[in-house]
């Protein structure tokens, strides 16, 4: 299994801008949280969050193409299977279903990203020590705020056995535990 200090290496290797490297360092947090919720690998969970879009600047505007190059790359790096499949399955294009925990979570996590750096933007510190959850469901019924953070792609975290407001209130405060590296 590979550590995160190489997770890490690779994805700075990969990916320059550094508001995707920040999505990214925020899914694996987020993710860790699942895992220690769920009762599941953090370490695993983590390093699927941190690399999932490793390659998304390699596949630039080809969709068709994002998350296999990566699941390939992650696998090159010694990922296990199941990180690869997760990886692979939370690009929607490939009709690779979400059939496992860890995947689903990914696939639902990587949006809710999005929608909380965008709460914590639109605040006059942009900040994420002011945002609450009950802002984010606010926000999240709000369908034109942070209109790429697709709400039913977040709202698959039913199928990983929580409600919204739970999947919401865990990935504000995992995130808000990181927002020093997030830059938030």
């Amino acid at each position: 299994m590979m550590d995160r200090d190489k997770a890490l290496e690779a994805v700075r290797a990969n990916v320059c801008n550094e508001n995707l490297i920040k999505h990214m360092l925020a899914t694996e947090t987020i993710m860790k949280a699942l895992a220690r919720r769920l009762g599941e690998d953090e370490e695993t969970w983590g390093l699927v969050g941190l690399l999932h879009d490793i390659d998304v600047e390699l596949t630039a505007d080809d969709f068709s193409r994002h998350s296999r190059v990566g699941a390939e790359m992650v696998r090159g790096l010694g990922a296990p299977d199941e990180m690869c499949r997760a990886i692979l399955c939370h690009n929607e294009v490939h009709g690779v279903p979400c059939d496992t925990t860890m995947g689903t979570a990914l696939f639902c996590t990587d949006p809710l990203t999005g929608l909380i750096t965008a709460a914590a933007l639109v605040r006059p510190d942009k900040s994420l020590s002011g945002v609450t959850v009950e802002t984010l469901h606010k926000r999240f019924k709000e369908k034109r705020f942070a209109a790429g953070a697709r709400r039913d792609v977040i709202e698959a975290c039913g199928g990983i056995g929580l409600q919204l407001e739970e999947f919401l209130e865990l990935g504000l405060k995992a995130m808000q535990e990181s927002s020093a590296d997030l830059g938030l």
